[in-house]
């Protein structure tokens, strides 16, 4: 497949938490995410859900990406106040009693530094 404009297939599609304490990630080990975390090195898959006012226009960024061979990725704030990526291998949302909800599930690279920076045990 030819891309017309290159330098955009190379641009992720971004979704990046502005406000609020970082995203809380959780590990998650079934058969369908182990597939996901296939790659040069080890990974790990995480989960993470966030509230959200258009949680629907957030997974079509990311689908729309990933139909032009692209990544998605999370920019998020960490702890000590600096900013973090991952990339999202798969999105969905909920609309709840609460309002809605994205779930996202991110590639971490597997190391003790992701697990401790990330990771809720």
């Amino acid at each position: 497949m030819k891309y017309a404009n290159q330098s955009k297939r190379d641009e992720a599609a971004y979704i990046t938490i502005v406000e609020g304490p970082p995203p809380e990630f959780s590990e998650v080990d079934t058969d369908w995410t182990a597939s996901l975390a296939e790659g040069r090195s080890p990974a790990i898959v995480a989960m993470c859900e966030m509230r959200t006012f258009n949680g629907e226009a957030l997974v079509q960024r990311c689908r729309r990406a990933w139909t032009e061979r692209r990544f998605a990725r999370l920019d998020f704030p960490q702890p000590d106040g600096e900013r973090a990526e991952l990339e999202i291998i798969a999105a969905r949302w909920e609309q709840g009693p609460e309002g809605q909800k994205l779930i996202l599930w991110v590639k971490m690279e597997q190391g003790e530094e992701t697990e401790e920076n990330y990771l809720e045990r």
